[in-house]
Formats: structure tokens, C-alpha cells, sequence
């Protein structure tokens, strides 16, 4: 009797919330549906903008020596649009999804059409901090409009984030974690995986509609043995080393930049000109843009163009970025991970263009901090053949990186040696 009483009560709870948690899913599918076809349509544009872009420079190389240029008139509509020289960017962005801090709408077309003019003229950047303030921007500027609150506001602004990022890369998995982990390591809000899912799958199947490919890989991954496993967890430590001092050399360059040269103006004509020099004297143009062709070579060939190519992407970014050029880290990361794991992993023992695409999805989790988007990662752009040896990859750069981390507004909420902290209490 006792057991039929509570199996009666459990009923009755369940059929007074079921209602309750039917209209709150029903409410997050059309919010997450609407923000997945808003900014799939946006990052599908973008999308094809930068591409063009990219095509229009291969075609006129002459369009390298406007750089100086494009920078300034970067600095021209940031100060235009009321903003300082020094706009935080993505970093605000990660607020707004931790604090609540607000997106302005004028975000989008700054950012949007900075980015084209990096792209356009050969600096060296990504995508994907666009395409966070994109998303975040939209999002939040939707929740604004339908009179949602401050909770409510900061998930759909997360939807937006993942829905533009799935649009550019055409990972919808890796989107939706990277949006949930990024802005508090440590800390998962699973109320948002639903919302922030359905948003990231609609604008992938909207770009795909658009005619935006997904990013993908052919790789031959070997068995998940216990030597290889020990070569590939070598090669995620030594990725993790390498994290940290490309973390290090980007923040130094935004600091010696902001330290030399006060005017922004002044320093994106420097950094734009000191982009033009180094591509002459390295005679390739292989470190301007993203660089998505040099890490197919890498990943899919296992071919480097020169040994020592992920030091050059780092330093060709790092004055970019530095210079106020936008655009985004993480696409470069991918370039650096990609050859520094096809040169090292040889020495290891590895097959270089798997070492390539471990080497891609380590360096990302050390520089992000976000282990379950990297595994991720790994899945949709390489296949399934090699998941465990990816994930290996990535959780041990996650340990090793420590508290290195491209946005300087990440917050760590627990040490990543927890269980070594404890250990010391106990002593």
C-alpha cells in the first residue's frame, strides 16, 4: 500500500509539471527554429561573402598591398558606429552569455563587414569570432524584440551563436558545445543544449540550402591501441605546450600594439603594412587569409608546404589581431594544429596527416578550453574512425594548457588539477 501510494503521488506531480515542461519545450523549438533560420541566412551570406573574398584576392594578388588600407577604414567604421579603438569583441560577446551584458545589434555589420575586408586584402584570420558576435548579436537582439527576459535573453543570443557557427563550419555539434562550454569552463547550462541544437542543425540545413559545403576531411585513423594512444596522448601535451605559447604571443602582440602605437588608426596602418613586408620576404602567400587549403594538405596528404609553417601562421595572426584586424583565432589555430601535429607526429610514430587532424583538435582544446566541443570537432570534420584517439588528444591538452585561454573574459570555474588540489589539502 505504501508503494502504490507513492507511485500515486509521483503520478500526480508528474501530471501537474508535464504541462508546464510541454509549453517550455514547445516555446524553445519555435524560439531556437526562428533564431536557426535568421542566422543560418545570415552565416550562410557571410559565408559566401568571404569566399568571394578569398577568390577575388587569388585573382588579384595587387589586393594585398590595400591592407593598410582596409584597416583603416575598420578603424573608420568602429569609431563611426560610436565605438573605442579597442572594442572588445568576442570577449563582450562571452559576457553577455555569462553576465547578461547586452550585444548591440550594430555589432553584425561592423563585424561582418570587417571581417570581408581582413579576408579581402590578406590578413591573416578566421571566421568564427564574426561569427560569434554575428549570432550573439541577432540572438539577443530577437530575445529583445519578443520582450523575453534576462535568462531567456542570454539563451537565445547562445542559439544565435551556434546557429551562425554552424552555418560557416557546417558542425552543428561542435557548435552547440562550444557555445554552452566556452564562456565558463567547468560550468554547463544542459537547459540550453536543446535550444542551442535545434538552432545550430536549422541554420545548417539553411546553409546547406544555400549552397555553403560543411568543412570536412578524409583521414585514415589507425586502431585505438595502446601505443598509439600513448603517442597521441605525447602529441596532445605537446599541442598543450604549444597552446599556451600561441595564447601567449597574440595577447603579447594586442599589448606591445596598444603600448607602441596609442592611435588605432596608426596601428592598423603599421600592422597592416608589417603583414605586406613579411609576406614578401616569406614569398608565399600561404599565411594570408584562413588558410583552409594548407591544412587539407596537411590533414589529407600530410604534406607541409615548410617545416616550420605553424610559426609563421601564429606570427601572421598575431600581428593582424593585433593590429585591429578582425575576423577570429580559431581558424588559425586549426592551421597551426594541423601542421605542427603533420611535422611532430612522425617523430612520434604517427601517420602526419592523422597527426594533422590530432594535432588540429588539441591545439583548438588548449586554446578554448572546451573539451567536449573538441571532441566533437574531431567527429564531424574527420570521421568517426579516429574518435577516441581525438578525444585522448583533446582531453589531455586540456589538462596540460592550464589556464591559457584566447578570450580573456573566460572564466574557469574549477582548477583543472582538482583532484591534485585535493590531494594537498589532505596533506
Amino acid at each position: 500500500m505504501k508503494t502504490s501510494g507513492i507511485f500515486s503521488e509521483e503520478a500526480q506531480h508528474f501530471n501537474a509539471r508535464a504541462p508546464k515542461y510541454l509549453a517550455a519545450m514547445t516555446k524553445w523549438w519555435l524560439l531556437a527554429v526562428g533564431a536557426g533560420l535568421v542566422c543560418g541566412g545570415v552565416g550562410a551570406a557571410f559565408y559566401h561573402c568571404i569566399q568571394a573574398a578569398t577568390r577575388l584576392r587569388g585573382e588579384h594578388p595587387w589586393l594585398l598591398y590595400l591592407l593598410p588600407l582596409a584597416g583603416l577604414a575598420i578603424m573608420a567604421l568602429y569609431s563611426a558606429a560610436g565605438y573605442r579603438q579597442d572594442h572588445p569583441g568576442t570577449n563582450l560577446v562571452l559576457n553577455g552569455l555569462r553576465r547578461g551584458d547586452r550585444v548591440p545589434l550594430r555589432m553584425m555589420p561592423l563585424i561582418f563587414i570587417s571581417t570581408v575586408l581582413t579576408h579581402l586584402c590578406g590578413g591573416s584570420a578566421g571566421r568564427e569570432g564574426a561569427a560569434l558576435q554575428i549570432g550573439g548579436s541577432l540572438g539577443g537582439r530577437l530575445a529583445l524584440w519578443l520582450g523575453l527576459g534576462p535568462t531567456n535573453q542570454r539563451a537565445l543570443a547562445a542559439c544565435g551563436m551556434a546557429a551562425v557557427f554552424s552555418a560557416l563550419f557546417g558542425t552543428p555539434l561542435t557548435a552547440s558545445f562550444f557555445v554552452l562550454e566556452v564562456a565558463e569552463v567547468g560550468t554547463i547550462h544542459y537547459s540550453a543544449l536543446l535550444p542551442c541544437l535545434i538552432s545550430a542543425l536549422v541554420a545548417y540545413w539553411v546553409a546547406g540550402a544555400a549552397g555553403v559545403a560543411p568543412e570536412s576531411f578524409e583521414v585514415q585513423a589507425p586502431a585505438a591501441e595502446p601505443a598509439t594512444a600513448m603517442q597521441v596522448l605525447l602529441l596532445g601535451a605537446l599541442c598543450a605546450m604549444l597552446s599556451y605559447c600561441f595564447c601567449f604571443v597574440l595577447h603579447l602582440a594586442d599589448h606591445l600594439g596598444r603600448v607602441a602605437v596609442k592611435s588605432g588608426y596608426l596601428r592598423a596602418l603599421a600592422g597592416g603594412a608589417l603583414v605586406v613586408v613579411m609576406t614578401l620576404v616569406c614569398a608565399t602567400r600561404d599565411y594570408n587569409g584562413a588558410g583552409m587549403e594548407i591544412i587539407a594538405l596537411a590533414v589529407e596528404e600530410g604534406k607541409l608546404h615548410f617545416p616550420a609553417a605553424f610559426l609563421l601562421k601564429a606570427l601572421f595572426t598575431a600581428v593582424t589581431l593585433g593590429a585591429g584586424y578582425k575576423g577570429g583565432e580559431i581558424v588559425p589555430t586549426f592551421f597551426v594544429g594541423a601542421t605542427f601535429g603533420c611535422l611532430v607526429g612522425p617523430l612520434l610514430g604517427l601517420e602526419p596527416g592523422f597527426a594533422a587532424a590530432a594535432g588540429l583538435v588539441a591545439l583548438f582544446c588548449g586554446v578554448v578550453n572546451c573539451p567536449f566541443a573538441s571532441i566533437a570537432l574531431g567527429l564531424e570534420l574527420f570521421g568517426q574512425e579516429g574518435l577516441l584517439l581525438y578525444a585522448v588528444a583533446a582531453a589531455t591538452s586540456y589538462i596540460v594548457s592550464g589556464g591559457c585561454s584566447l578570450y580573456t573574459s573566460q572564466k574557469l570555474d574549477y582548477a583543472k588539477l582538482e583532484i591534485e588540489q585535493d590531494a594537498d589539502r589532505l596533506e
